[in-house]
Parts: structure tokens; sequence; C-alpha cells
């Protein structure tokens, strides 16, 4: 009767989707990610490295969070920053002609594209898909190791690999979701060894980011931004830093 009353929504969603009855039943609980503290790397008015690019939201990361994001702070990236870049981006149109394409950047894509619809046989998504959440779930977690860590970077890589022999059940070329699904899981195999590998190379403790191994925080080495982009020469990614701006508020220890 007190579940019912109190928690009939939350009752009703485990019934739905995970076929239990809280009532009667214990209910399965597993992490999952609830919000980004990081993202394309914008200024304060949404404005990438790329001229005209503007982005805002969870996408960006104009540097509000931290390293461990307060509640309502999704707010401020949507409501406060989205205005700032949508505002900022009007201006930029206003004012600048529409620039070139390039020829080939709708070929390259096309044939991408392509080469996965006409893939007769190999792995489906959904394994990869699967796998990828363990490996992320048992090695990315918020308590971390140079092991761990090491052995989880290792396994996103050679799912990475077998990526590229995906195939699909259903190579129609209109409204094709599975080809969407697919060229979403293309992009979260990078955003997951992004996360390994940032987390890798930051010795220490900060935020949400628990290093066992560097149980302290280090702001002598370690106050400053990891940035993750493509090295296009080796053909994989690589990592730099950029000092952290610090303004009203200088960061503090935390005391548990």
């Amino acid at each position: 009767k007190k579940i019912s009353e109190r928690l009939p929504q939350i009752r009703a969603l485990a019934i739905d989707f995970a076929g239990v009855d809280p009532v009667t039943d214990l209910v399965p609980v597993r992490p999952g990610a609830h919000y980004s503290m990081g993202g394309i790397m914008t200024d304060v008015d949404g404005e990438t490295t790329i001229k005209g690019l503007y982005a805002a939201g969870e996408a960006a990361c104009v540097s509000v969070h931290g390293a461990n994001r307060l509640g309502g702070n999704s707010l401020l990236d949507t409501i406060v920053f989205g205005r700032r870049a949508g505002s900022v981006a009007a201006l930029f149109c206003a004012g600048n002609p529409l620039p070139g394409f390039p020829d080939t950047a709708l070929e390259e894509a096309a044939f991408d594209v392509a080469a996965i619809l006409k893939r007769e046989e190999g792995e489906q998504p959904s394994v990869i898909r699967d796998e990828m959440a363990d490996v992320m779930e048992e090695h990315g977690g918020i308590f971390r190791d140079r092991a761990r860590l090491s052995a989880g970077l290792e396994k996103i890589r050679g799912l990475k690999e077998r990526f590229k022999g995906t195939a699909l059940t259903d190579r129609g070329e209109c409204y094709n979701s599975e080809l969407l699904s697919v060229l979403e899981l293309g992009s979260m195999l990078d955003v997951s060894e992004s996360i390994l590998l940032g987390a890798l190379h930051r010795e220490e403790s900060r935020g949400s980011h628990s290093r066992t191994d560097f149980p302290e925080r280090n702001d002598a080495d370690w106050l400053k931004h990891t940035i993750v982009s493509k090295d296009l020469a080796a053909g994989g990614l690589k990592i730099s830093y950029k000092p952290v701006t610090v303004t009203k508020f200088t960061p503090k220890a935390r005391k548990y």
C-alpha cells in the first residue's frame, strides 16, 4: 500500500521495463551515464575553434561544471549559454557570407556510409554496443586505477577494430534507423576511448574521478583541462592540456 501510494510511477517503470514488482521483488540497479562534464571546447559565447561553428548545452564544454557537476547546472548550460551562443551565431551569420563547401566532403562521407550499407557479412553492431557498455561500467566507473583503465582502453580499441567489420540487417537507403545507430556507435566508441585515455593520464583524484592509486587532489600538476583530439597523422587520439582560468573563486580542498 505504501509503495503504491508514494512510488506509483517507479513501481510502474519497474514492472514495465524490468519485469519486477517492487512490492514483492528487489529492483535491479545498475550505473548509467547521467551528464557529461566535458564536450566540445567553447568560449563563453559558444564559439568553437572552428570558425562559424557554435555549441551549447551538454554537447559543449564552457567549463562551468568543474570536475563534478552541481545539480541544476544543466539549466545554466542550456538557458544561459544556449542563448548566448544563439545570439552570437545569429550575428555571425548576418555579417558573414556563406563560406565555400569542400567538393570532396560529401563524397568522403557518402563513401563511408556506402561501405557500411554494401557490407553483406559482418558482426552485429548490437554485440559491440553491449560489450562497450560492459567495458565502460567495469573499467571507467568512479573508482579507477592504472591497471583497470589500461585494460579497458585496450578493450575499447579492440572494439573499434571490430566495429570496422560490422554489417547491417537493413541495408535500405531510406529512413534506415539501424544505419543511424551504427554511426552513433562509432562516435560512442571514440568518446569511450577519450574518457579512458584522459582518466589514465590524470594521476590524481578530482570530483567524480577517483584514482585509488592517486587518492589526493593535485592542483600543482593537474589544475588543467584535458583536451582530446584526433591525431590525423597517427590515426588515433592524442592528449593535450589547457590551464584552468581562475576568476572569483579559488578552488579549495574539500574536507570529508
